[in-house]
């Protein structure tokens, strides 16, 4: 009998990859894995709404990241840097364009894991003014889409600070520590580094072997929030840069992000750049340009909430280890898939590693692993999916900009690219991680 978590993840994906809308197609996924796991229908509903409540602070943290990115927005600063793109292609200066674009898009991407820790939320409001700049250049979306979700995938991956401190201190080194294995004072970066060159290595694949010819677009002008005709005023400028810094510091004071949005977006109404007669209009866009992603995000903790529910993940586990018995190279190898298996239906590493962790720390403990070794798979297993799954922000995310005017399909143009990209070398480079560290 097949196992209920790999059914459920299963149909999700595959109702995913027939165009079913990733909420339709969790829901339909969850249900389908709790029926088969033996629950009824109420309990598996039941499981299911629990999970959304623990999405409450997801869904929080997102509108308030939303509001503060379109406050960011409202000072014309994306809109600055959107027209110095296109003036330099009008004046025929776009020769090295394309690897500035590149470099620009990856560096916002990592900056908006820790630096201004808004995460997606400059996506929908620096990329749609660009896309006009991209459709010049006859660029491969597809492409553009692997430098985004490396930005925010590698950075969390690899450099503990901002949302990578939260993953790799508050979630990868806790959960390891609390299921019996001691870690001491390792250095993340160096046990992270082989991962994270894995990741690197399927960006430069993606960019200069997979999608480096010319892919044409239709010149559609894109509908977005932050278009107009007003003139970029420098004093809005520089007191957006002075709120990203405020932003920072107060998110790195408290540990908070919703604490570092909700300071950010003050300095911008205090400063007067947001009117307080345009404030809740200003806040309102920001909610609504999260508002679907922050759904499905909501609905994926239902998902895993259900998936808990059946009990059917530790067997998961179990029952791919039964398959190699001492075999060190294999017993990493499995840990791994079932880490992309669990991943892909929940869309959230940061979810997955607390699943994961209590089953894989033990396993590695009595297979000889070291301490290394031993982070470096679970985080890897953890972060495997995040990259090429239909529910996770980091496939979301690149989809909201790029499909502005229509032309980015979400699953072939964004999911399937960052799959083969990023789990691939992954599956490699964490197994790899796992036999020399």
């Amino acid at each position: 009998m097949i196992n209920a978590v790999l059914l459920a993840v299963i149909v999700m994906v595959g109702l995913s990859l027939l165009r079913v809308h990733v909420v339709l197609s969790l829901v339909i996924g969850a249900l389908v894995g709790g029926l088969m796991a033996g629950l009824s229908i109420t309990d598996t509903l039941t499981a299911f709404q629990d999970g959304l409540k623990n999405g409450a602070q997801i869904a929080l943290s997102y509108a308030m990241l939303g509001a503060f990115a379109m406050a960011i927005a409202h000072s014309g600063l994306p809109k600055l840097l959107a027209n110095s793109m296109i003036d330099k292609i009008k004046h025929g200066q776009g020769g090295g364009i394309k690897w500035v674009l590149f470099a620009l898009l990856v560096l916002m991407a990592m900056a908006s894991q820790n630096i201004v820790p808004i995460h997606i939320a400059f996506i929908p409001l620096v990329v749609p003014p660009l896309l006009m700049v991209m459709n010049g250049l006859n660029l491969d979306r597809r492409a553009v889409a692997c430098i985004l979700t490396f930005g925010l995938v590698n950075t969390y991956m690899f450099i503990p600070y901002g949302f990578g401190d939260i993953f790799l201190n508050q979630i990868i080194l806790k959960n390891i520590n609390d299921a019996g294995m001691t870690t001491g004072d390792v250095s993340m970066m160096q046990t992270m580094a082989i991962p994270a060159l894995g990741m690197l290595v399927g960006l430069l694949m993606a960019v200069f072997v997979s999608y480096r010819k010319p892919r044409s677009y239709q010149m559609i002008t894109p509908t977005t929030s932050i278009e107009n005709t007003e003139t970029v005023k420098g004093a809005n400028v520089i007191i957006a840069l002075f709120a990203i810094v405020v932003a920072f510091v107060a998110q790195l004071a408290t540990d908070s992000l919703l604490i570092g949005s909700i300071v950010g977006f003050a300095v911008f109404m205090a400063t007067g750049v947001v009117k307080w007669r345009d404030a809740n209009d200003v806040f309102n866009d920001g909610i609504k340009m999260m508002a679907m992603i922050g759904f499905v995000m909501i609905c994926a903790q239902g998902f895993a909430e259900t998936m808990k529910a059946t009990g059917q993940i530790a067997p998961l586990v179990e029952s791919a280890m039964q398959m190699f018995g001492d075999n060190k190279p294999l017993a990493a190898l499995v840990m791994l898939l079932v880490g992309l298996i669990v991943t892909l239906g929940i869309g959230s590493s940061f979810s997955t590693v607390p699943i994961i962790a209590s089953i894989y720390v033990p396993l590695c403990m009595a297979m000889g692993f070291s301490v290394p070794a031993t982070i470096a798979l679970v985080a890897t297993a953890g972060v495997l999916g995040d990259a090429g799954s239909p529910a996770s922000d980091s496939t979301l995310g690149p989809t909201m900009g790029l499909d502005a005017d229509g032309q980015h399909d979400h699953i072939k143009d964004s999911v399937i690219p960052t799959f083969i990209h990023y789990n691939i070398p992954l599956i490699i480079f964490g197994w790899i991680a796992a036999m020399v560290l």
